[in-house]
């Protein structure tokens, strides 16, 4: 379509890389992918984070690995920003000069 879009993504390992390493090269494919992506980039983001990590709990059960990532996924679609993210991960927009908000952090003491 005629429509820009713009996908960037950090994955920070834990107790290895294979979980980052996963999501690097899966996440963005499932995005893609996902049904809604036109219409509701934000579900589809949410749904691809859940597949992903599905896809790889696969994995690591078969393959007896033992990591997890945190992550966090920016998808521009026009002039919208559309942000996701797992685990303590954090994003920060910058807006002339001036941080803006765009999320609450998950931490540990957080319900």
């Amino acid at each position: 379509d005629d429509i820009d879009r713009a996908y960037f993504a950090v994955f920070d390992g834990h107790g290895g890389v294979d979980a980052a390493n996963y999501s690097a090269t899966h996440l963005h494919v499932n995005v893609g992918l996902h049904k809604d992506i036109v219409k509701n980039p934000a579900e589809a983001l949410k749904c691809s984070f859940q597949k992903t990590d599905e896809m790889f709990l696969f994995k690591a059960k078969r393959e007896k690995l033992r990591s997890g990532t945190t992550g966090v996924s920016a998808l521009i679609v026009g002039n919208k920003l559309h942000i996701a993210w797992l685990g303590d991960s954090q994003v920060m927009l910058v807006q002339q000069g001036k941080a803006v908000t765009l999320m609450e952090p998950h931490k540990p003491e957080r319900e």
